[in-house]
């Protein structure tokens, strides 16, 4: 049966972990320091934190006092949106292997493809952050590259010059809110998807028919949703400073979504919440 140990892999043929857990709002020093500790107590291999996200000293003191082998782990950050360009997001990837403690990263992401300082040349600043990803992941500091909030434009533009094809796109991805276009976008060029706020940030918890089916079958809210993103080849990040939540979200392995669930819960609109445009955020 798999488990939170179980693997995707990559473009690359790098193994990532199903299922990972997420940092998003987890505020730096106890709070993200316990949350990343309990979660890989509890099992949990795969940590994504971010440059923006501003947690990943805490982040990193959790995984040196983890205990848990270095190679036992797979570590995602991403570059900060006041980093685009070719030098800053070499020197913004050092900050982040220096936050955290560590020698490597097994994945670095771009987290935005059109921050507010970057809007009038975007495309470029995107090519010349990817290069410097395309050197570090060359020179073995990073075991995977890729990308967040990207739609098929913006990686488009990307394409133009790209060496190495992202490994992963992370969207939001949720019941009722899922970009259906970047889907199969990514899937026609073998990008897997991860799936940020897979639980709505708790508004598809809410959701009548996913309760529903959480009484049909004896399971949470919560397991309904990471079981249809698993279910759909997404790759789930909840995210909890709960013990007892991340041990019940882990809990997703031992039942399967019958296809007419399935297909109920992909019909969901305007129920969770919506991504934001990246085209549009003001940040």
């Amino acid at each position: 049966m798999e488990n939170l140990r179980s693997t995707y892999r990559l473009n690359n043929s790098v193994q990532i972990p199903k299922m990972g857990f997420g940092t998003w709002q987890l505020s730096d020093g106890d709070e993200a320091y316990n949350a990343v500790l309990s979660a890989i107590r509890a099992g949990y291999r795969h940590i994504d934190t971010a440059a923006m996200y501003g947690n990943e000293k805490s982040v990193g003191a959790a995984i040196k006092d983890s205990g848990v082998d270095r190679e036992s782990l797979f570590i995602t950050s991403k570059l900060p949106n006041s980093a685009h360009g070719y030098l800053p997001a070499r020197e913004a990837f050092i900050e982040s292997l220096k936050n955290l403690g560590l020698q490597y990263l097994d994945m670095y992401l771009i987290h935005w493809p059109n921050p507010m300082r970057n809007r009038s040349n975007w495309k470029q600043a995107n090519r010349d952050s990817w290069k410097a990803l395309e050197e570090l992941f060359y020179n073995g500091k990073i075991r995977a590259i890729g990308v967040s909030n990207f739609r098929a434009h913006h990686l488009d533009a990307l394409f133009e010059s790209a060496v190495v094809i992202p490994a992963v796109n992370q969207i939001r991805l949720c019941p009722g809110d899922e970009d259906t276009k970047t889907v199969r976008y990514c899937r026609d060029q073998n990008i897997l998807l991860e799936a940020y706020s897979p639980l709505g940030s708790g508004l598809a918890l809410e959701v009548p028919l996913i309760q529903q089916l959480a009484k049909a079958y004896k399971k949470s809210p919560s397991q309904i949703c990471l079981r249809w993103s698993l279910q759909n080849g997404y790759l789930p990040l909840p995210k909890t400073t709960s013990p007892e939540r991340m041990a019940e979200n882990a809990d997703v392995f031992d039942f399967e979504l019958v296809g007419p669930d399935m297909l109920d819960i992909a019909e969901l609109k305007d129920c969770s919440g919506h991504a934001g445009d990246p085209d549009k955020v003001e940040w």
